[in-house]
């Protein structure tokens, strides 16, 4: 069975700025030209655009929108709940996430990078943990918000009592 990457994580449509290497995301010349259609002058900032000032600098937007990349990829997340326990080796997460060893390398180094996770060496292993208090705040927050935004999907019999038949 083959594995398809996640629109998102695909060449084509949008790429983000890991791949491209730009400071925003990038669309096909198609999809650019059709926004600016529909949303007329572009060369003015978006709170020119609405006349309202943002709550927070664009620079801080740009740091959000890269720790909301960080979190964007489940294995990473995996990966962050593991750590919510205490610090763990790369071989404990292999074994707890059934990934490969090369797997949690990468995805704990992009962690690293959006400080989201640290390493410290104890003798010869090295361990990772959470970066700081802020990371087990963000990541429960997250959940809560999951949690209280899904609702369950109705049965049969629930959609026979709402709509009568």
């Amino acid at each position: 069975m083959a594995v398809t990457a996640p629109s998102w994580e695909r060449p084509g449509r949008f790429r983000t700025r890991i791949l491209c290497g730009l400071t925003a995301a990038s669309h096909d010349t198609h999809e650019i030209s059709d926004i600016q259609k529909g949303q007329g002058d572009m060369s003015r900032s978006r709170s020119e655009h609405l006349g309202v000032e943002p709550h927070f600098s664009e620079a801080v937007a740009e740091r959000l929108a890269d720790t909301m990349f960080a979190l964007s990829t489940p294995s990473r997340v995996l990966i962050l709940g593991c750590l919510l326990e205490g610090a763990r080796s790369v071989t404990d997460l292999t074994e707890m996430l059934g990934m490969e060893q090369s797997a949690v390398s990468h995805q704990l180094r992009i962690l690293r990078e959006h400080t989201l996770v640290r390493a410290e060496r104890v003798g010869r292993r090295r361990l990772y943990a959470l970066h700081d208090e802020h990371v087990t705040t963000l990541l429960r927050a997250g959940l809560d918000h999951v949690e209280k935004r899904t609702r369950p999907k109705a049965t049969a019999s629930t959609r026979r009592r709402v709509t009568g038949s």
